[in-house]
């Protein structure tokens, strides 16, 4: 790998690397419509850059080479540019989804358990509602995904990301049975007569672990 190379590798930000693939599949897109396909798939796995990002970065991929576009022609109402991958682009990305060593842990960042966490400070009741709403956005969710995924189904160019939906099926399938074990452990909680000693409890100052 030449050092040129490298250094348009380093340029790249996640982001970077998620709107190109966006752009290696078949087909001229638009920054829109790019919005649209990373709001169907990417964001039950990852996350969905807003518009405003994927506009930085096919400015930044077009840069590189990575990316070329067109300007729509008259026939059209309102004038539109369409992206498409390059050759040069194609290249990288195949480097860069290659290299395990790249695509790190996975990172949880639960805002309903934070709350949980600071249960001391909330009212019980509330908390359960909270589970309860975060249940509901869930399986509105999962529904989501199943749709995206029957859509995508019988479309060849699709069967990877298609994977990617079924893997997020099942783990919003497995955040429903967390929220509903979640919702019981609160309702143990709440059972527990005030003033009950707590097994292992830590001197005041103490942090709630050992070590």
């Amino acid at each position: 790998m030449t050092s040129s190379h490298t250094s348009k590798k380093q340029e790249l930000a996640p982001t970077g690397w998620a709107v190109l693939g966006l752009l290696s599949f078949p087909g001229e897109r638009t920054g829109y419509e790019l919005k649209k396909w990373a709001d169907s798939s990417l964001r039950f796995f990852y996350w969905s850059p807003a518009i405003s990002q994927i506009y930085a970065e096919l400015r930044r991929l077009e840069e590189l080479g990575y990316a070329a576009s067109v300007r729509s022609g008259p026939e059209e109402a309102r004038a539109k540019r369409r992206y498409a991958i390059t050759d040069a682009g194609r290249a990288a990305l195949s480097g860069w989804a290659a290299d395990t060593a790249e695509a790190g842990p996975p990172v949880l960042k639960h805002g309903l358990l934070l709350r949980i966490w600071l249960g001391h400070l909330a009212d019980p009741e509330r908390l359960s509602a909270m589970v309860g709403e975060h249940l509901e956005r869930t399986r509105g969710e999962l529904a989501a995904v199943r749709e995206a995924a029957e859509q995508a189904a019988d479309v060849a160019e699709w069967a990877f990301p298609v994977l990617a939906l079924r893997w997020s099926e099942r783990q919003h399938l497995a955040e429903l049975e967390l929220g509903q074990a979640l919702l019981a452990d609160l309702a143990q909680l709440q059972a527990t007569p005030a003033g009950a000693p707590a097994a292992d409890r830590q001197a005041d100052g103490d942090a709630p672990t050992r070590g």
